[in-house]
This record gives C-alpha cells, structure tokens and sequence, in this order.
C-alpha cells in the first residue's frame, strides 16, 4: 500500500518540537521529508537530554529521546544557511519540493533570500508554511516564543492547577504540539489546493493563535459570561461529577456527562436517595451546586477500593478509569492492540531496536508507514545531493571542507 501522501517532497527548515511534530505526522503520511540542520550541531533537541536512547549494553547513545520522539521518517542533510552558497543550494533543493515548513523568528529567512516573499514568484506551485509564536502580523510578531510562555500568555495557565495554588503549565508542551498538529491540517488543505490550481500558497500558524483557539469551552464559557474561568483543579468546568474521585486506596477518574449516567452511578453507590435531592437530581444543578455535590460524593467513593469503582462502574457502563503511570498507559492491553509502540533500527543503538511512540493515525486504505528512524545529523546529505541535485562525491567533498555542509 502506498501513503497517502506519497510523492510529495517536504523541505523541513523546522527544528526543536513545534515543526518536527508536524512534519513527523507528514512523513508518516508518506511524504519524503528533507530535515535541513546546522552542520555540526543538528537541531537543538539533539542535546535535549538525558535521557538519551539506550545502546544494547545499557549504556548511553548519542541520541536524545526527545529528538527522537519527533522525527522519525526525515533524512538529515546539514547545511550552512548563513553562508551565500549554502543559500543557492537551499534554493536548488527548494525547486524540487513541493512544501517548505519552517519556524525560524519572522523575517529571519528573508535575510537568505529564502522568505516567502522572495520565493513565491520564483516557486509558485510551493506551499510555505511558517511556525511561529505569534504569526506574521500583529504587535508581537517579531518575539521570540517558547512552550510555557505561550501557555501562560494563552490562558491555559490560569485555568490550569488546584483552585488556591498556583496557576499551573500542562505536563506536556501542548502549545507546540498543537502548533503542529494545526500546522499539518492546513498544509493538508493547502497540498489539495495546490493539486487542484498548481499553485502554492502562505500557511502562517501562530503558537498563540492555535492556543487560543484550543481553549475550546472555556474560551467559550467567557465570551458568553465576560467572566474568567476559575482554576478547578481536576473538576470540569460544565459538568459534576466529571473528576478524580478519592477511594478507599487511592483516586481514579469520575465521568458522568448526563442524568441518566448519574442515575446509574447513584445505582452502583447505594445512594438513590441524591436523585430526590433538586441539588443532585439534573446535570445543571450539580454545576450550580459543585462543592455539595463534591463533598457528598467523596465520602460515598472513598468507602471501596479503586478496583471495585472501576469494575462496577464499568459494568453499569458509567465513564471511570484509572489513572495510570506511564508504565501502565504502556502495559496497558488497549495501548498495545492498537499498537502504539513501535521499534525501528537505529545506527546509534546497534544491536538494540530503537522504541518509539507509534502514529495514532489509523487508515485502511493507506496506513502510514516507517522508514526512516530518526536521523543522526547530516547522516543522508550527500545521498540527498546526490539525488536531487546530482552532485557526485568530490563535490560534496569540497562543500563539506568549506562548512557549507
């Protein structure tokens, strides 16, 4: 079977996680991705470390986790963007690509001749897509941006943590995550566009914007109230009971979304007495009356043990679940079956296959595939230049002396 993006070339200009990300989801899709690299150095994420992936003795390789948590499926050529001809050889490389992704700082590839300004007359069928904090226009376009900055200055934080506590950042870099993910979407729409006109265009994603637009109900909950949302730890914020919920050993997630499923869950408790109770009885008087409803419930789930929620529960189909460490979410049955780990020979763990997060992307007719484990740096540029540009080995010889590559 053949990916779905299959024949589409990618020249990958992006570098730590924002852009990796998405250009890992085009690469598993079949895109030939290209990932342009400081010679010598590589992307930032290459010493984001420990922890490093394991050689077959235990020891430490070269590789950072992290940077191999997002690209996988790229070859790596190294090339010297500061210098005029490694400018002309990203040029000659950009007339074989059919998209150009990039996060550098706004205006800094207009410096290179390599802007979008500069490229769209000359590559008019390129899709050029630009990752940046604040996009292209507006106040801030010119600031540099990071993850937490983002999640503080879009909101998330001051929603995010225990209600007296301090505001609190996800666990994860979301604002980069879903840079990327937004990214991949639009260059989606824009490669059908291109298939259908011959004609490229400008994709401009925001961290802040794609933030923003991710506050989903509770940017929503604001605009209908002008009220901000308080921090409600790990209550919902439209729904009760929709929590962690204590037990006689431990916690494990609550979701009631309706009346009926409380009902159920009251069944379950030994407690049909709370649906006589107004405060209790429908779903929007349980949100007006959160901290009753709470309280009340509290007491009631710390009188069994966890295991004993999650089997009744499940049983009187009630949404519970348990809440995992990573090395349960990856011993998990359902974790495996849908085979969400995946293992890829890597050259700097020889002898010791290389675990990495699997695509959640799942298609019948043309399901990803993997190719490329993560690349040491530079490791493909003379095969690359060979390939697109024809260059033999004594010429890349002679730019590898000049630090062009």
């Amino acid at each position: 079977m053949n990916g779905a993006l299959d024949g589409l070339v990618v020249f990958d200009l992006t570098r730590i996680l924002a852009g990796p990300s998405c250009t890992q989801i085009l690469g598993d899709l079949g895109a030939e991705v290209i990932k342009i690299e400081r010679p010598g150095t590589g992307d930032d994420t290459r010493h984001f470390a420990p922890p490093y992936l394991p050689k077959a003795d235990g020891e430490d390789s070269s590789e950072s986790a992290y940077f191999a948590g997002t690209n996988r499926n790229k070859r790596s050529v190294t090339l010297n963007l500061n210098d005029p001809e490694g400018q002309t050889l990203a040029k000659r490389l950009l007339g074989k690509a059919d998209i150009l992704t990039e996060n550098f700082k706004t205006g800094t590839l207009s410096k290179y001749g390599l802007g979008y300004a500069e490229l769209k007359d000359e590559c008019p069928r390129l899709i050029y897509c630009s990752i940046t904090g604040f996009g292209h226009t507006g106040p801030y376009c010119a600031k540099p941006a990071y993850d937490a900055l983002i999640q503080a200055m879009g909101g998330v934080m001051s929603i995010t943590g225990e209600p007296h506590g301090t505001p609190m950042k996800i666990g994860v870099s979301i604002a980069d995550l879903m840079a990327g993910m937004y990214a991949a979407v639009a260059i989606l729409a824009a490669v059908r566009h291109q298939q259908l006109t011959g004609k490229g265009q400008h994709c401009d994603i925001s961290m802040l914007d794609t933030h923003v637009a991710w506050l989903a109900n509770q940017g929503m909950n604001y605009l209908a109230t002008g009220e901000n949302p308080p921090r409600l730890g790990n209550q919902h914020p439209n729904i009760v009971p929709y929590q962690v919920m204590p037990s006689a050993d431990g916690h494990f997630v609550l979701s009631v979304a309706n009346d009926a499923t409380f009902a159920r869950f009251c069944a379950v408790a030994g407690c049909q007495q709370l649906l006589d109770d107004e405060r209790f009885a429908t779903a929007v008087e349980r949100v007006r009356n959160r901290h009753l409803v709470t309280e009340t419930l509290d007491d009631i789930t710390r009188q069994h043990a966890s295991a004993w929620w999650l089997e009744n529960l499940a049983k009187a189909k009630v949404g519970v679940g348990a809440i995992n460490q990573l090395d349960e979410v990856f011993a998990d049955p359902q974790v495996q079956s849908r085979k969400m780990v995946i293992e890829m020979d890597h050259p700097a763990t020889p002898g010791r296959p290389a675990k990495l997060i699997a695509s959640p992307l799942k298609l019948s007719a043309t399901p990803v595939t993997y190719r490329h484990p993560p690349p040491m740096v530079g490791e493909h540029t003379a095969q690359v230049l060979g390939e697109f540009l024809g260059m033999g080995t004594d010429e890349v010889a002679r730019l590898r002396e000049r630090g062009i590559v």
